[in-house]
């Protein structure tokens, strides 16, 4: 067995088991606090609510078991399996080497993994978000949907793709500095255009007709010194009954969303605290932090595949004999996870950091008071636990649990 076999090995047996075992901690902490509301929520969500919350996020959990084992299982049939050296020997009896090679052996896994996670995007959508309630999404919508993603997923990842093979066969040893080049450029096109364009392809949106709400959004805008080209409202609910707000774009295409299940469970308050959060996130300049550290560290992946590119090693390691730059980009994205995931609570903190900040930024132009209403609110109708396991919520939460979150927004409303 050669160092580098064992070496993945190790990344993937530890990175699986970390994620088995966290995952079997959380639901053992949510059922160890199943039958009893926390003391600071017990006066506004009812034990039906908080145990339904509880069952939903176990639920959740417990199917996120097969995904693991799933990914793992794939993981190892195409690399030491030798999944992927058949794929590039069956294409090369179709294509000559070369780009068109390349986009076939790089997608004809990526199809191969969503055929087989379909049956589990299914189960989740059409049994599990149906049996608690959430989910409004027909059949046919789904197909619908996933047909529109493959279209995107073509109209816009194939010429990238191809132009990164290109950029990786052209432009010699410095390869990987035009490619984060032209990574960094198709970001921020997508970013342009999603709020015009890739969106609308599947919700509906409407300008926010409510005047009143809208009226008391805009004065609420000025006074925070905020521009956008306008409040629409999204017509989630045709597909679920969680609820969100968010603003997207930049430059002239900021606009402001809400879902339409928002504005039917929070008071006019509630949307200005929540509102007011987002803002947060814009007037910290937390959207920018976060692509500014996304291209730093594709730079830094980019020239790691860059230099393991010419290493046989790194293709006979991993159970690939045919070296080609089709290859090394889907091999060492596929491998990537198992050697970055414990390295997720630093991310995790990382966003946690930013939401603590948005709602500082809430307290000190909303209401505080407001704002945690709403947040109740959104736990509850979302079903979303109120009891994660701290370990489990170290690497996976984006947001802080709800009793710390709160806690500060009280703390932070005293303080203004």
């Amino acid at each position: 067995m050669q160092t580098f076999t064992l070496v993945f090995l190790i990344a993937l047996l530890l990175t699986t088991l970390t994620k088995l075992w966290l995952a079997a901690r959380h639901v053992r902490h949510i059922q160890a606090h199943r039958d009893a509301v926390p003391q600071e929520f017990s006066e506004q969500i009812a034990l039906d609510a908080h145990q339904k919350a509880a069952d939903y996020s176990s639920t959740k959990t417990r199917l996120s078991f097969i995904q693991i084992m799933l990914d793992a299982v794939l993981l190892l049939a195409f690399t030491l399996g030798g999944g992927l050296q058949i794929l590039s020997d069956f294409w090369a009896t179709i294509f000559n080497a070369g780009i068109a090679h390349s986009m076939a052996l790089i997608i004809s896994p990526i199809l191969i993994i969503s055929i087989l996670e379909f049956p589990l995007n299914v189960y989740f959508t059409f049994v599990v978000e149906a049996r608690f309630g959430f989910n409004k999404m027909t059949p046919a919508l789904f197909i619908v949907d996933m047909f529109k993603q493959l279209l995107l997923a073509s109209l816009f990842g194939l010429p990238f793709l191809a132009g990164v093979l290109w950029l990786m066969d052209k432009m010699g040893e410095k390869w990987w500095l035009y490619v984060w080049f032209a990574w960094m450029g198709f970001n921020l096109l997508v970013l342009a255009i999603y709020p015009t364009f890739i969106a609308p392809f599947f919700n509906k949106f409407t300008p926010m007709e409510d005047m009143q709400l809208k009226t008391r959004i805009e004065q609420f805008l000025t006074k925070c010194g905020f521009k956008a080209e306008g409040l629409f409202v999204m017509d989630g609910s045709k597909r679920s009954s969680h609820g969100n707000a968010y603003f997207t774009g930049f430059g002239k295409s900021k606009r402001i969303v809400f879902f339409d299940t928002l504005l039917t469970h929070l008071t006019h308050n509630e949307i200005e605290a929540v509102l007011a959060h987002e803002l947060g996130h814009f007037k910290r300049r937390h959207i920018i932090k976060r692509i500014v550290w996304t291209f730093i560290l594709s730079l830094g992946f980019l020239w790691l595949l860059g230099w393991l590119m010419d290493k046989t090693w790194f293709y006979q390691g991993l159970g690939v004999t045919t070296q080609s730059t089709g290859m090394a980009l889907i091999l060492f994205f596929m491998i990537i996870p198992a050697f970055t995931f414990l390295f997720q609570p630093l991310s995790s903190f990382y966003s946690r950091k930013h939401e603590f900040e948005a709602d500082q930024y809430a307290a000190q132009n909303a209401n505080a008071n407001d704002m945690v209403q709403a947040l109740v609110k959104l736990y509850k109708d979302n079903a979303s636990t109120l009891t994660p396991d701290p370990l489990h919520s170290v690497f996976y939460d984006s947001h802080p649990p709800a009793a710390t979150r709160i806690a500060r927004l009280l703390n932070a409303g005293h303080n203004t």
